[in-house]
């Protein structure tokens, strides 16, 4: 039996092909070393991240999450949900949040389950079971726990830690501030690495909603937070949010045109480091799914 379960919603970002499959290589890569179970919440869909603020209104977004939230309580029962998606875990909060103080809402959202068979229980105890993967880390293991499976240090790598927007506000890891958390950087210590415990830019919003829309916007922030992480001498950046690694990590090819730089800083996830702390190959840490290859990385795992 595993140390710890879940229930668990990957998101689409995770999914075979997708932009983040890698992440989810080395999430596995990292609950089999920490003995977490996660047990996928059958038939999830899609948190409504993308398109759930069009002018649909509010009510599918908060159907979508949901929906999910039933699957997990009926398949899952008395399990925390995880999810490694920064959009995922905000949407499904933002959901439960809305759906205990609003009446109407909750009722509208129930006539539309009812007619798939579905019924969903919300209260303040399904607001505290929905979680990101990296609170799951801290609170249920902790830093001391996390450090005990390391078999290669990542010594001589300094990382900074790029929490991004949407695991920091308005939820947020328990006891860290919004404007200057530290979680990722004591994960990077913890992991035998220098954080770039000075790094500015660790709280700025990587445009990502603008990336489309307004591509100039979102990589003139893009080119702040890794200019930033230049400055402080870090050999890469670690994020807990798929979108901010890949809008951090593909745009800086289209920045060295705008802005005559010369990026090539590579963006990994807290599990990537952790996999290879751990022991795993690059290939067991999703290191072969990078735009940008994370070289030192490698060859701390290829010891």
């Amino acid at each position: 039996m595993a140390t710890k379960e879940y229930s668990f919603y990957p998101g689409c970002s995770s999914e075979r092909r997708s932009s983040a499959s890698n992440y989810m290589v080395s999430v596995n890569t990292m609950c089999k070393t920490l003995d977490i179970k996660l047990n996928e919440i059958p038939d999830w869909n899609c948190c409504g991240a993308s398109i759930g603020y069009a002018d649909g209104g509010e009510l599918p977004r908060h159907v979508m999450n949901a929906r999910n939230i039933a699957l997990s309580q009926q398949h899952n029962a008395g399990q925390d949900i995880v999810a490694t998606c920064a959009a995922c875990w905000l949407g499904a909060k933002e959901s439960v949040e809305r759906l205990s103080k609003s009446e109407q809402l909750l009722a509208d959202t129930q006539s539309i389950l009812a007619d798939v068979g579905l019924k969903v229980d919300i209260d303040e105890k399904t607001a505290g079971g929905v979680r990101h993967m990296v609170e799951v880390l801290i609170e249920d293991f902790g830093y001391d726990a996390l450090a005990a499976p390391v078999k290669k240090p990542l010594e001589g790598l300094k990382i900074a830690g790029y929490v991004g927007c949407q695991t920091n506000r308005p939820f947020g890891i328990d006891g860290e501030s919004f404007e200057n958390p530290k979680y990722l950087d004591k994960m990077v210590e913890v992991m035998g690495a220098e954080p770039a415990d000075k790094y500015e830019q660790k709280v700025t919003c990587c445009g990502g909603a603008l990336a489309f829309s307004e591509p100039e916007k979102s990589q003139a922030q893009i080119k702040d937070i890794v200019e930033s992480a230049y400055d402080h001498n870090a050999d890469m950046i670690v994020t807990p949010c798929p979108v901010c690694q890949m809008n951090v990590e593909v745009y800086q090819e289209n920045i060295n045109k705008t802005y005559a730089t010369k990026f090539d800083m590579p963006v990994v996830y807290y599990s990537q480091l952790m996999s290879v702390a751990y022991g795993s190959s690059a290939v067991d840490a999703g290191l072969d799914g990078q735009v940008i290859r994370t070289k030192k990385l490698e060859a701390i795992a290829n010891k």
